[in-house]
């Protein structure tokens, strides 16, 4: 009894985790946004989320930090100078369950099909999946008074207003 409640509440903690990286301050976690002040108006902000974060959701929570940033420091726009978002890719194989948690296996002769056991390579299945990681940075540059007219310019109160209800922070309690 004790053992299956103890998987049960590991279980329920793990799936407590499995979510996407909300927005927050990546202080002490692993993810999150980051800046960094370069000059007094120019600053390098970073998001970066977990392996359950899509990429079109850290590209939105960065553009919504620099909006963030930019109205903090009370400057009325930004332009990005430059961006780049990173796809940190690799793969996950998981063996037989099954299999002997010694490191050894047994094998025997039968004699209808041969040779077979627990190290027969047509008996355990490898399962592989790709696990991708975004992160997205980009330098930008505040600025007072109405946006240029630039695909690169972007005022920030409106930013602010129109990304702020896609924008899932994270759970207090």
């Amino acid at each position: 009894m004790f053992r299956i409640i103890t998987l049960l509440l590991l279980a329920a903690g793990v799936s407590a985790c499995a979510t996407p990286t909300p927005y927050q301050r990546a202080d002490g976690a692993a993810y999150g946004f980051q800046e960094t002040a370069i000059e007094s108006d120019r600053y390098l902000v970073s998001f970066s989320g977990n392996s359950l974060t899509e990429r079109d959701t850290v590209e939105t929570y960065l553009l919504y930090r620099a909006a963030e940033l930019t109205l903090e420091r009370g400057y009325d726009h930004f332009s990005i100078v430059r961006r780049d978002t990173e796809a940190d890719r690799r793969f996950v194989g998981t063996a037989d369950p099954y299999r002997s948690r010694y490191g050894f296996g047994y094998r025997y002769y039968h004699p209808v099909y041969g040779w077979y056991g627990w190290r027969d390579p047509f008996w355990e299945d490898v399962s592989v999946r790709e696990v991708t990681r975004y992160e997205a940075q980009a330098e930008i540059v505040f600025g007072r008074g109405a946006a240029p007219d630039d695909p690169d310019a972007f005022d920030a109160a409106e930013v602010r207003r129109n990304l702020g209800p896609t924008i899932v922070r994270p759970e207090t309690g």
